[in-house]
């Protein structure tokens, strides 16, 4: 592995243990073994190099389960399964949320940060829609990554949260589905 991948690598490690705030470029080569100025070489920034750590963390947590997922695309049944398998990671993938709310948090403290991130929340919606539902990433449109991916997003942004917070009284996948199965009908007005 190049010093590119060994800094990659020792930012994912620094941002699961330390978050955005507290790490240092200094704790970033700590972790990877390569030299301070390699950031800069590799990455423009310490703040661009975390951006791309946090964006590769959220794609491998993503794929950690999106295979695993069970039921027709579309379904009550995928809905379900793929909520469960979020659930079921949470304590793996705390770190990483607790980051994310970090920089929602900081709001203009690190606008380079948050610009980069935000770029990345349509790829990121895509990747939720095509999860969700089956369909393939390159056939969705702007309409539903602005729609359906927001709405998937917001689930899952509101979901960790409640996860982070008490997990004790957090939705189970089963209640997020019946949930999702109440408003559905309330919306259509077919709710018993």
């Amino acid at each position: 592995m190049g010093h590119k991948e060994d800094l990659l690598d020792g930012a994912k490690k620094c941002l699961v243990e330390k978050g955005f705030v507290r790490t240092t470029a200094r704790d970033i080569v700590g972790a990877s073994g390569a030299n301070l100025a390699s950031i800069g070489y590799h990455y423009g920034s310490k703040d661009a190099l975390l951006t791309q750590a946090f964006v590769q963390l959220m794609e491998e947590w993503g794929e950690s389960f999106a295979t695993s997922a069970q039921g027709e695309g579309g379904s009550l049944e995928r809905f379900r399964s793929i909520w469960g398998n979020v659930i079921d990671r949470h304590e793996a993938s705390g770190p990483v949320w607790a980051a994310s709310l970090e920089i929602a948090l900081s709001r203009d403290r690190v606008p380079e940060l948050r610009r980069m991130l935000a770029a990345q929340q349509g790829e990121g919606r895509r990747g939720l829609i095509a999860m969700m539902t089956g369909r393939p990433e390159e056939e969705l449109d702007e309409r539903d990554v602005r729609t359906l991916g927001a709405f998937y997003q917001a689930l899952l942004n509101g979901l960790m949260i409640q996860w982070l917070f008490d997990p004790e009284t957090a939705a189970t996948a089963e209640e997020l589905t019946e949930g999702m199965r109440r408003a559905a009908g309330t919306a259509l007005g077919r709710e018993e």
